[in-house]
């Protein structure tokens, strides 16, 4: 069975509506978020190719004529990832009915633990609706690739093999309706802005 970080049951009961989430997000990045790269990277054509919770290949062009909301984390994350898997759940309920035109996605890049059946249940205990995706260590790689995210395995010396931390990118990357970058939101922007923000797209492209 899968448990959540502490900072996630600490924020989960802060946060009981949409609007919370948004005002107890924190405005910058604590200390161990370990953000590597550029704020906004340049030349993000976003393409991946890995597996649903079911064992079913999954790419981002299974989701034409639906935006997509795409992060990376991983499960053993103690405050980034479920803070930002938060946000995805205050989005989708800000967004109302237009949540059904729209993907949240969460990949790991700590495939080596996060296999399928523990991204299933680490996304659910937030929303149903939050995709996760795993797949090979090479497969995840040329998705974060992609997205120009970067991510890497950090080890203290003499530790057991399976403890491990990851430092990854963080933030929000929104696809339109075509799987073609928009934009990225920064981590810890309040739900209610990147509610509006997509909500806006969503209009521009002609959506209801």
């Amino acid at each position: 069975m899968v448990r959540l970080p502490a900072a996630a049951v600490f924020l989960a009961a802060l946060c009981c509506s949409p609007l919370a989430a948004a005002q107890s997000a924190p405005q910058s990045a604590p200390q161990s978020a370990h953000l590597l790269g550029p704020e906004v990277p340049a030349g993000i054509a976003p393409r991946y190719l890995l597996m649903n919770p079911q064992g079913r290949a999954v790419s981002q062009e299974d989701f034409r004529g639906r935006f997509q909301l795409v992060t990376f984390g991983f499960v053993s994350c103690p405050d980034v990832c479920p803070t930002t898997l938060l946000e995805f759940r205050h989005v989708l309920a800000l967004l109302g009915e237009r949540a059904a035109r729209l993907q949240a996605i969460f990949i790991t890049v700590d495939p080596e633990r996060d296999t399928p059946a523990v991204l299933r249940e680490y996304t659910a205990a937030f929303d149903a609706r939050i995709l996760g995706l795993s797949g090979s260590a090479e497969l995840v790689r040329r998705a974060a690739d992609s997205f120009r995210v970067q991510y890497e395995q950090v080890r203290e010396t003499g530790a057991a093999p399976g403890q491990y931390t990851m430092n990854h990118t963080a933030g929000m990357y929104l696809l339109d309706g075509r799987g073609q970058f928009l934009t990225k939101f920064a981590y810890a922007m309040p739900a209610t802005e990147i509610a509006a923000r997509i909500g806006a797209a969503m209009t521009a492209a002609g959506m209801p």
